[in-house]
């Protein structure tokens, strides 16, 4: 049974992309950035294509209540390079926390997007935001309770 000539609604572009906030105050880390990124890459959807952009937005708020298990806040290192020579910059998780508390997750759901256009294009979808402010709320985003700590409910 040929479909030749058929397009699905993802070739055609007929489907609809959602706004969800995802309160990250309290939340791990790691736990919470596979969620946004399956979000991101609209792997909780039945149209999900890999080539596609299927995904949501996602907006991230009180990212600077974040939180990480062990000693990794003053273990954990973040690189960066000017692109001169001995351009190499390390900041810890506690350093970079009090800089830009929105680049720890920015840089956390960035790695785990797909390294090519398509991530790049996926990566614009998410906003994150240190406080509990954002001005996205005329698109009436729908809050999303994403639960990253085992056993608590």
């Amino acid at each position: 049974m040929a479909t030749h000539g058929k397009n699905s609604p993802t070739q055609t572009g007929n489907y609809r992309t959602e706004w969800y906030i995802v309160d990250a105050a309290g939340q791990r880390l790691g736990r919470l950035a596979s969620e946004i990124a399956c979000i991101l890459r609209g792997k909780n959807k039945p149209i999900f294509t890999p080539h596609l952009d299927t995904g949501d937005f996602v907006i991230v708020i009180n990212a600077e209540k974040v939180a990480i298990t062990g000693r990794k806040p003053q273990q954990k290192l973040y690189r960066r390079h000017s692109g001169r020579p001995g351009g190499m910059k390390l900041e810890t998780f506690s350093q970079l926390k009090a800089r830009l508390p929105e680049r720890i997750i920015e840089q956390a759901v960035k790695g785990m997007l797909p390294k090519n256009s398509l991530g790049r294009k996926l990566f614009t979808k998410l906003k994150v935001y240190a406080g509990a402010n954002h001005p996205h709320s005329a698109q009436k985003p729908e809050a999303i309770a994403i639960q990253t700590i085992p056993g608590e409910k």
